[in-house]
């Protein structure tokens, strides 16, 4: 299956139908009178974050979605029935842009979650509406208005708990599938990883998803390599582990250069919760190791070179004590988001119950 992370599509709402001009006409009755119906109310459409899905690949295929038309009024005041809506399934973590990406209409981060883009056009109304005392017998029927009609962009933006970054060939693919199921692709080359990759690491009894990307170089924000366009998904992460090759000779550069991309990207990457990690260090001597160690948390800033963590994808070492230590800010990253979600449902019943009629009574 390929990976699409982005894709264009256009979506038209229903129109509302038409409403019927007629009259009663029966036999022995003498003033039979108007009785054309309203028309119905033309089909919204809706999009839904999907469990299931995990690319935008199915809309290369499909690009135009236009929801039912509402039928049409009848005599004998018959109500046209509403057009059915179109809903469009997209995978979790999908947003929703304006055609020229300057706004951001729905942003769908749980399953389940349901956002109307275009709403049905309003069904036009039968002569029966237009009766009145002095207008007896009116032959006014409308149609229907037209329905909501706009092209969006769809960018999804990948779920996970933690993200991997680093240079190519950091050995990100190697960590990923040491620590999870996930078997990405591996070699010896750069940019072996050529789209982004997800793997449910367990640690200690606890499971969080971890996002693999591929490897930036300098001057990705300009588009160089891949680009920083696979830096979406790691947006919502709240913990990002930086890879540093142990192997190379200039491990301070390679991790400032990977920062000053993230700062040339933007979206608060450099705020983010980073670990740093010296990767590959079964192929270095000790002595090697305790240069690098220094050179790195200095360009880090880190007070300790203790705080960098010793990794070899290849052997395992160091791998669980990564994932305990991400784990653990995970862990408050998730009740410090689930208190604030119980804070702001608190507020909003606290203000319901405020504002509703039985608190005015008392």
């Amino acid at each position: 299956m390929k990976f699409l992370d982005e894709a264009k599509i256009h979506l038209k709402s229903g129109d509302g139908g038409a409403g019927c001009m007629s009259f009663r006409r029966e036999k022995y009755i003498e003033f039979g009178g108007p009785d054309g119906g309203n028309g119905g109310r033309g089909g919204d459409v809706i999009v839904e974050a999907a469990e299931n899905l995990n690319t935008l690949i199915d809309f290369r295929y499909r690009q135009h979605f236009k929801g039912q038309r509402g039928h049409h009024g009848r005599g004998r005041d018959k109500t046209g029935a509403a057009g059915d809506p179109v809903v469009v399934k997209v995978p979790v973590g999908t947003q929703i842009l304006s055609e020229d990406k300057s706004e951001i209409l729905a942003d769908l981060t749980t399953a389940g979650q349901r956002e109307i883009l275009c709403l049905g056009g309003d069904p036009g109304y039968g002569n029966a509406h237009y009766k009145s005392g002095t207008n007896r017998a009116p032959r006014r029927a409308d149609p229907g208005w037209p329905g909501q009609e706009i092209w969006v962009w769809l960018r999804l933006k990948l779920i996970a708990d933690a993200g991997l970054i680093g240079l190519p060939n950091a050995g990100k693919s190697t960590l990923l599938a040491a620590a999870s199921r996930a078997r990405p692709k591996i070699a010896d080359y750069p940019f072996t990883t050529l789209h982004p990759a997800l793997g449910v690491v367990g640690v200690d009894d606890n499971r969080f998803v971890l996002a693999d990307i591929p490897g930036l170089i300098e001057g990705a924000h300009d588009g160089a390599g891949l680009g920083d366009r696979f830096l979406g998904h790691v947006e919502r992460c709240p913990v990002l582990i930086h890879l540093v090759d142990g192997t190379q000779e200039d491990v301070a550069g390679a991790y400032a250069m990977i920062q000053g991309e993230l700062a040339a990207y933007g979206e608060g990457l450099v705020k983010k919760t980073q670990f740093v990690v010296l990767n590959k260090v079964d192929a270095l001597l000790p002595e090697e190791i305790e240069e690098k160690t220094a050179n790195l948390a200095q360009a880090a800033n880190l007070a300790d070179p203790g705080e960098v963590f010793l990794l070899s994808g290849v052997s395992g070492a160091g791998v669980t004590a990564l994932l305990r230590a991400a784990w653990r800010h995970i862990e408050a990253a998730r009740a410090a988001a689930a208190e604030a979600g119980a804070v702001l449902e608190f507020t909003g019943a606290a203000l319901e119950t405020m504002y509703s009629p039985l608190a005015e009574e008392v």
